[in-house]
């Protein structure tokens, strides 16, 4: 009972020093050992006895009992010292500090044979227990030096020498303190941010590259505890899943919250081909380049990739080639469990609605009371999240039995029209078939029928919560507010409503912690959060990204990505999250690429799976020159925001060095602060260096941030801003569904939320097929949703759908395991 006691108070932040007084039996080394090393204020733990002998005099703590005989004793060069009775921990510790004061020494217990001769030949006796009556004083010779420091010392009980007795217990009492303030100051010193003492690993790139698991799997990460130590963080400060992940608890801000942040850099892109420009690819190499090439601290915040697209069309988000987060298979095959228990949360509530339904479509008021506010033991109360409700409800009574047959009607009845319920079960995987779906068919539903359908979980609005959240209180709150209907007056329902919260909290609450992981060359990198940009707003989390601005100090840069291009990802991360965060960008890196200019500039269309036409492997300069209008598009959207841009152009092997000079010149001549080629795919950060010094600056020009619309304005107005300012449309349309919402969400006060597009990601308009800069196109607008927890609007633009599906040769195809090695292939 007493290890479980000390484990318990290792793992509490709040002590900061242990100190043990326990009777002489318990001191075992097990008891010893169980306290950590760094709250050991009696250092008598192995740890501490090491650094004893090792002389390292700044880490380790003197045992107060040693220190105490230390400090009565003077001049010792030469003198023979005699332990008697005293073992372990305290005897090693005399030894060593006695030898290293030129002590001659030796040890033995009270009965030893020839304990007589060894008494009267040695000038000091330190004795650790009572000296027994069959040894008389007698057996010492005159002028001994005793010192007693037996462990009774504290119950009175008398020794061999009162004086010396009563000074050791005094000595020991002052020196404990000293040793308690020591640790405190350590603790201190380790909570104030310091440079990064940060080991790199080393790469060696290969020609012709190899495939990234190949490459991912020749490299040896460090184990994650060394990596966080690196950074700063505190051992109490992570949760280690396995050898190369772990959480990171949120109470690091409050620890830092005086620290200065880093530069925040976002990385954006142009419009993409469907088989993706690098975004990730040029996030990791840029930190790999900063902080293995430039010794600048850096972190790379990246979304956790979903499922569907892993066993999809996409493969892996790790990254590529030489500038990917490592391992690959644990970044893109569960991680942590996130997307599990953002899942799991969200089909919860789904059943709570359809349960709620039924209930109340099969009972009387009567009946709901009794079952919603039962007799436990004789005593029927409200649970905390029923009190909230009636409050909401206006009725002030904490009594069940007070309550009148309105007042109980009122409360146990939702009375929620079927009709308008918005919040759809999901699943993390590409199925088409569940888009639509009739549920309630068995005979125990009572003939409660409806259509429903799935979403893909990184669409569910607990996913945006996650990703937008500050706190695990201001999580709370948000799952609170999730609107999932309206009742039979208009009025919304909510998950606080459903008497939900708390559970959907309890499901959530590891998942808010983000995941600490690091790239090939072992720089630190926060996973967390994913939701798709091109239907929900595309970024990774505030709290990842706000711990690592801490992390990184004043001096340091965290880069963040955005989903697809610059019309999505990022105009949703000026636009939402920068408002949900207080945090104001630095730098945009756009990230483009030769083959997708030359299809925005005109050439064939390109589609995963098929080979590559001759246009985009070999020189044209013409289509190169014709397709930059869209890179000059996005560059006038991140200038929109006031903030610099940086064009790094992700170069494939392909392309020819006058097609690369060509965009970089377009893109400067473009209002770029910067373009520059990049190598990481190949080189890893080595082949980022140049633009991670054009983008540090980038970071030191002055910032002129601001958002593109204001949150007063109607919603039909900020979605009408976006639609022409960012995507180049001359108007919108609304469906009648799309307006008959936006009045409601108008009426029930949600009108000043920002707007969040669910758009195409292949096209600045809402037609894939249309690259380059469509111009004089109407937005149709099919219709409105609100995600009230995660605080937006969202409007569905033309048919876009919240569940992908599987293609012909979906990737699965090509991911086995190796049932002997266990190892994981074909993720790619």
């Amino acid at each position: 009972c007493w290890t479980i006691e000390i484990l318990r108070l290792n793992e509490d932040p709040n002590v900061q020093g242990l100190a043990l007084d326990l009777p002489e039996s318990l001191y075992s080394s097990k008891i010893l050992n169980a306290v950590k090393p760094e709250k050991d204020v009696d250092g008598l733990s192995d740890v501490n006895l090491g650094r004893l002998v090792r002389g390292e005099d700044s880490d380790y703590l003197v045992s107060p009992t040693a220190g105490a005989v230390m400090e009565l004793l003077e001049d010792l060069d030469g003198k023979r010292v005699l332990l008697v009775g005293i073992n372990g921990a305290l005897g090693s510790s005399l030894q060593c500090l006695l030898q290293r004061r030129g002590a001659i020494t030796a040890s033995c217990h009270w009965k030893s044979p020839g304990l007589q001769s060894k008494l009267h030949h040695v000038d000091v006796v330190i004795a650790g227990s009572p000296k027994p009556e069959s040894v008389p004083v007698s057996w010492l010779k005159p002028g001994t030096t005793i010192i007693n420091c037996s462990s009774d010392l504290l119950s009175g009980r008398q020794s061999l020498n009162n004086t010396t007795e009563n000074a050791v217990c005094s000595l020991a009492v002052a020196i404990r303190m000293q040793n308690m303030v020591k640790n405190t100051e350590r603790w201190i010193h380790s909570q104030q941010l310091r440079k990064w003492d940060l080991h790199c690993l080393k790469l060696q790139p290969l020609s012709p590259v190899p495939s990234d698991i190949e490459i991912s799997r020749a490299q040896s990460p460090k184990a994650v505890d060394v990596l966080a130590k690196e950074i700063g963080l505190l051992t109490d400060e992570i949760e280690i899943y396995g050898q190369t992940k772990a959480k990171v608890r949120l109470s690091l801000l409050e620890r830092l919250k005086d620290q200065p942040d880093g530069k925040y850099v976002l990385v954006a892109g142009i419009t993409p081909t469907p088989l993706g420009e690098g975004k990730s690819t040029v996030t990791i190499g840029l930190v790999q380049a900063l902080t293995a090439h430039l010794k600048i601290n850096s972190f790379a915040c990246l979304r956790q990739p979903s499922q569907g697209p892993t066993f999809g069309v996409k493969g892996g988000a790790a990254g590529g080639g030489y500038a990917q987060v490592i391992p690959m298979e644990e970044f893109n095959l569960h991680l942590t469990g996130d997307i599990h228990a953002i899942t799991a949360a969200n089909n919860l509530l789904a059943a709570a609605i359809d349960a709620r339904i039924l209930h109340e479509n099969t009972q009387s008021d009567k009946a709901l009371y009794n079952r919603l506010v039962p007799v436990v033991k004789g005593v029927r109360g409200f649970s905390s999240i029923q009190l909230a409700r009636l409050r909401r409800l206006g009725i002030n009574k904490t009594d069940p039995e007070t309550l009148t047959e309105e007042e109980i009607s009122r409360f146990v009845r939702l009375d929620i029209d079927p009709s308008t319920i918005t919040w759809q079960r999901v699943v993390d995987t590409n199925d088409r078939f569940l888009r639509k779906i009739t549920i309630g068919q068995a005979n125990t539903e009572k003939g409660f029928v409806r259509q429903a359908q799935f979403d893909i979980a990184v669409a569910s609005e607990i996913m945006a919560i996650l990703a937008l959240t500050t706190s695990l209180e201001d999580m709370k709150e948000r799952l609170g507010k999730i609107v999932v209907a309206n009742d039979k007056k208009g009025e919304p329902v909510t998950a606080e409503d459903l008497g939900v919260t708390g559970a959907l909290a309890v499901l959530m609450k590891d998942a808010i912690k983000p995941t600490l992981m690091q790239t090939l060359e072992g720089t630190p990198v926060f996973v967390h959060a994913g939701p798709f940009a091109n239907i929900a707003h595309g970024n990774s989390s505030i709290l990842a990204d706000k711990i690592a601005l801490k992390l990184v100090g004043e001096k340091g840069f965290v880069v963040t990505e955005a989903g697809f291009g610059a019309d999505i990802g990022m105009e949703k991360f000026f636009n939402i999250k920068c408002r949900a965060s207080g945090l104001v960008p630095s730098v945009v890196v756009l990230v483009a690429t030769v083959r997708a200019l030359k299809m925005h500039g005109g050439g064939p269309s390109v589609s995963a799976g098929a080979p590559l036409k001759k246009e985009y492997t070999e020189e044209n300069l013409q289509l190169v020159a014709d397709g930059c209008c869209n890179l000059q598009k996005q560059i006038q959207i991140a200038q929109l925001f006031g903030v610099p841009v940086v064009v790094a152009l992700n170069v494939f092997k392909t392309d020819s060095p006058a097609e690369v000079d060509l965009v970089c010149k377009i893109a400067k001549q473009s209002g770029a602060f910067d373009a520059v080629p990049c190598n990481h795919w190949s080189d890893g950060g080595r082949g980022a260096v140049k633009l991670a010094q054009a983008v540090e600056k980038a970071a030191n020009q002055k910032s002129s941030f601001k958002y593109l619309y204001s949150l007063e304005l109607p919603i039909a107005e900020k979605i009408k801003t976006i639609a022409q300012k960012v995507y180049g449309a001359q108007d919108i349309e609304l469906s009648p569904a799309a307006q008959s919402q936006i009045d409601r969400y108008t009426r029930q006060g949600f009108g000043k939320l920002p707007i969040c597009m669910a758009k195409t990601h292949l096209s600045l308009s809402h037609q894939p097929e249309k690259k380059g800069v469509p111009t004089g196109f109407i937005l149709p607008i099919s219709d409105v949703r609100a995600s009230i927890g995660a605080g937006f609007i969202y409007p569905l633009v033309g048919t876009m759908s919240t569940m992908p599906g599987l293609p012909t040769r979906p990737c699965f195809y090509d991911i086995d395991l190796d049932p002997v090695t266990e190892e994981v292939k074909g993720l790619f």
